[in-house]
């Protein structure tokens, strides 16, 4: 065979894996675990500032003082602002080490390329504030490849778990994120389009009903919850969001950044068009736009196999840590959250968050309480079920900060590795319908 025909082989071999899940490229996925990074795109707040807390509590509608209101918040235990739960979300300067040859080439594009990337759950460990002035580092790494058979919406898929760890600059840990994203076939979700809820018309007394909960949302702020006064089966106040605009998406972007596209527009977005070309694909107009666009765009949803624009899972993230907060008050602390989404939330579509007292417990680290909380659409449905861990005040005894598992970055990383490992099934992909 000539080199030519050898060229033409290799190409046709290109075009077939792509948008394909193979066994080849879920083993060469695996390859990264553990390898460092950073992410390409500058974060949205290098610092953080009281218009960055207050913008980003704003964006998902939360009112609470200790992230907007510096002169109240100084009175505080904390004794000056502090950022909401997710800010982190939108900072990280890079902090991995330099890859090695070997790294960087296995670092090199992505393995499952012409896949979609569903996110499906986020876990945060929260160990430090973050407070005015503050500057955070950012270490990421793949740690999990978690292949699954098939689901109803997306067919044959693999998990993709990503960690996130990060540091306030010449400081300690403050905090760790690890997200799952569903790799899967894009024509198999496709196929699937017709197997949602969808937003209908509000009647005037679903909205009613809707302005009713957000006249009785309450922020306990400064009076102390005790863990004394805790009782398993308690339920917290239920807070409502929505129905969800294509106008708050835009507040929620101001303060949260755009997280998937680097930032700037214009001039900058062509340039960054020419080096990252598969950001970007022609709108109805030929204009090439943002993938991320499927969040606001009707039409780019529809082509992906999703009959209405939706949500992000951040925002629900932001709005379950916003019912733990109301609830917990000044003097507890937010240490530990998981959720899933397991449904979409279209745009239309209204979010009822509520929780319950799951557990309690006196632990080394004091009062600690579990919760189970949870995101449901006006339909009743449960999108994002999650749980968290709170520490509270005792009568005699403040909260004491949990401490990261390990202050060394690399240890955390094989941890997370090792854990998931356990996980992987070892599914074939090949051959597979």
């Amino acid at each position: 065979m000539r080199r030519g025909d050898h060229m033409a082989a290799d190409a046709g071999e290109a075009t077939t894996r792509f948008g394909k899940l193979t066994d080849d490229g879920v083993n060469r996925l695996r390859e990264r675990l553990g390898i460092q990074y950073n992410q390409p795109r500058p974060p949205h707040n290098l610092e953080v500032t009281w218009d960055g807390s207050r913008h980003l509590a704003n964006g998902y509608g939360d009112e609470n003082p200790l992230y907007c209101d510096p002169e109240y918040a100084r009175a505080s235990r904390w004794e000056g602002l502090i950022a909401p739960p997710i800010f982190h979300y939108t900072m990280g300067e890079p902090e991995a080490p330099t890859p090695t040859p070997d790294e960087k080439a296995r670092l090199k594009g992505d393995p499952l390329a012409g896949l979609g990337s569903y996110q499906a759950v986020m876990e945060f460990e929260w160990w430090r504030p973050l407070r005015i002035g503050d500057r955070v580092g950012r270490r990421c790494a793949l740690v999990g490849v978690v292949p699954h058979g098939n689901s109803a919406f997306s067919g044959r898929s693999v998990a993709e778990v990503q960690a996130f760890i990060y540091r306030i600059k010449g400081g300690e840990l403050s905090s760790m994120r690890r997200g799952t994203w569903i790799r899967a076939e894009r024509h198999a979700s496709a196929e699937k389009k017709k197997q949602y809820e969808l937003p209908k018309p509000y009647m005037p007394e679903q909205l009613a009903e809707i302005d009713a909960a957000y006249e009785a949302e309450v922020i306990r702020g400064g009076r102390p919850r005790f863990w004394e006064d805790v009782s398993p089966g308690e339920k917290l106040g239920t807070i409502v969001r929505g129905p969800l605009r294509t106008s708050d998406l835009i507040g929620f972007h101001l303060g949260w950044g755009m997280q998937l596209t680097p930032p700037g527009g214009f001039g900058i977005s062509y340039k960054l068009r020419k080096k990252a070309p598969g950001l970007f694909t022609p709108n109805s107009l030929n204009v090439p736009d943002t993938v991320q666009r499927l969040h606001w765009e009707r039409e780019w949803a529809n082509e992906l196999g999703i009959p209405v624009s939706y949500d992000y899972g951040g925002l629900r993230e932001a709005f379950l840590t916003n019912i733990v907060t109301n609830w917990m008050g000044d003097e507890g602390w937010l240490w530990r959250m998981s959720c899933e989404h397991r449904k979409f939330v279209y745009t239309g579509d209204t979010y009822w968050i509520r929780g319950r007292v799951k557990d309690k417990a006196m632990t080394e680290r004091g009062g600690e309480v579990c919760l189970e909380i949870w995101v449901q659409n006006q339909w009743g449905t449960i999108v994002s079920p999650g749980e968290a861990t709170v520490l509270l005040p005792t009568r005699d005894k403040p909260v004491v900060l949990p401490r990261p598992p390990s202050e060394d970055v690399d240890a955390l990383i094989a941890h997370e590795v090792a854990r998931y490992k356990a996980m992987d099934t070892g599914i074939s992909f090949n051959g597979a319908a």
